[in-house]
């Protein structure tokens, strides 16, 4: 696939990101929204406050690197590279929907070590990211996201292909979501 084509999956990947949200959190209380299901998961509000705080690492880095970048000429095809590709399809949703793999979110974007993540009504702050994502997207289709190099939140050392990493942060937003679906669908989830 060639870079734009790439970009415009991932714009709609996004898009549906926040439709769902939008359409299944906006009637929700604080009740609802702060409702766990075991001491030891996460609220909807921990969920989108997780995503909000990668949110800020993340939408900086790619505008910097977009603005900053000598390589201005868009990708024909994108390839992954094998570190970029493993790391986005662990975080990528199974077949099913399901999540394949869990992760332990470092203490810095863990809501339940840091608890001054969540604001209240965190989804409403994720949307705002993600339409502030979707134009950092549209920007990214007048470079090549295969030279192009995005750090990561883990280590200053690494550098994910920008096409990978934006496959790996909108992967981990829609893994996120589906986490937040299942607190929506479990059975004990308060009615109001």
């Amino acid at each position: 696939m060639t870079g734009e084509e790439i970009i415009n999956d991932l714009i709609n990947l996004t898009s549906e990101n926040v439709s769902v949200v939008e359409k299944k959190l906006k009637h929700l209380s604080d009740e609802q929204l702060n409702w766990k299901s075991a001491p030891d998961s996460w609220s909807l509000n921990e969920i989108f406050a997780h995503l909000n705080e990668y949110a800020k690492f993340y939408h900086s880095a790619f505008s910097s690197k977009i603005s900053r970048t000598k390589f201005r000429k868009p990708t024909e095809n994108f390839v992954s590279s094998p570190l970029g590709r493993a790391a986005w399809r662990s975080m990528k949703l199974g077949n099913a929907k399901n999540i394949k793999r869990k992760f332990r979110a470092i203490s810095t974007y863990n809501p339940s070590v840091n608890t001054n993540l969540v604001k209240g009504r965190d989804w409403l702050s994720f949307i705002d990211a993600q339409k502030e994502l979707i134009k950092i997207l549209e920007s990214a289709k007048s470079i090549n996201i295969r030279k192009a190099k995005a750090p990561i939140s883990l280590s200053k050392i690494i550098k994910f292909r920008m096409g990978d990493a934006f496959y790996f942060v909108i992967y981990h937003n829609e893994r996120h979501i589906q986490q937040a679906l299942n607190v929506l669908n479990h059975p004990k989830f308060p009615k109001k």
